[in-house]
């Protein structure tokens, strides 16, 4: 465990003790709480993603159906940084409209995985609905814990049908989880750890087996568990999208499809505040 992270959580107990909070609860924050790597402009550290602008394409594979997002530099990621089996180099290119889908469900080419050596050129991708997002560099890296919205763990904690007072002290545990976290940049993509959305928890949906494609009904989804599904990414769209109001892109992937390079399975959601 890193000395920030000690730092972190002792900070989070005693901000936890003086709120008066179970420490049951406290311990159990701390407990569901994942890793994550989060991404920010500025800096003058090695280039970790590029945002917005043209993808570059290996030769031969079809142009995905929507904007470019990112690229991030797996070799670039500090090693174990996260909860999710990533590739160790490479590049993982992230594509999304800014159509607001509601619930989301599976693309088969919101992701591509690019292995470290690959020829790749720059591709223009012509949208008829918009340009490319505007290009930016994140140099800035660091990685934390994340929790919980309050919600999902109120929902994972005490099942379907909280009550009112469980609920609250899922706020309570969040907001003592916040004022213990100090300081960090407003950053633009989020590796891996659990989902920060204005709407609904992602991962929680994706869980749904109503969510399922055809291959996946019966209750194939739910058959390795709700933990099998895991925040692959996020984007702050910020800016770069005007007609969204505090808009925000998810990825979201079962663990063992990540594991296979199974990115055609990934499920993306776009919300808005």
């Amino acid at each position: 465990m890193t000395d920030a992270r000690v730092d972190r959580l002792i900070r989070f107990r005693a901000e936890a003790a003086s709120r008066g909070l179970p420490s049951e609860e406290v311990e159990e924050w701390i407990r569901v709480t994942l890793p994550a790597v989060y991404l920010a402009e500025g800096g003058d550290g090695p280039l970790v993603a590029r945002v917005g602008g043209d993808p570059l394409l290996p030769h031969g594979v079809p142009r995905p159906s929507d904007p470019f997002v990112a690229c991030v530099d797996l070799a670039a990621l500090p090693p174990g940084a996260t909860n999710l089996p990533l590739p160790a180099d490479g590049h993982l290119l992230l594509f999304s409209d800014t159509d607001v889908h509601g619930i989301g469900g599976q693309v088969s080419d919101a992701v591509l995985y690019v292995p470290a050596g690959a020829p790749a050129t720059p591709s223009p991708l012509e949208h008829s609905r918009r340009g490319p997002y505007r290009p930016r560099e994140l140099r800035t890296v660091w990685h934390q814990p994340s929790a919980q919205m309050p919600e999902s763990f109120a929902l994972d904690r005490w099942g379907d049908f909280p009550e009112e007072e469980q609920f609250e002290l899922a706020d309570e545990l969040a907001d003592a989880w916040a004022d213990g976290g100090g300081y960090r940049p407003s950053w633009a993509l989020q590796i891996g750890g659990h989902p920060v959305s204005p709407q609904n928890d992602p991962v929680h949906d994706a869980r749904d087996p109503e969510e399922a494609g055809p291959c996946e009904q019966g209750g194939t989804a739910h058959a390795e568990g709700a933990d099998d599904w895991a925040l692959l990414a996020t984007w702050r769209c910020g800016d770069d999208v005007t007609e969204l109001d505090s808009g925000v892109a998810h990825w979201v992937i079962r663990h063992r499809d990540l594991a296979d390079r199974r990115f055609d399975r990934v499920h993306r959601y776009v919300e808005m505040a």
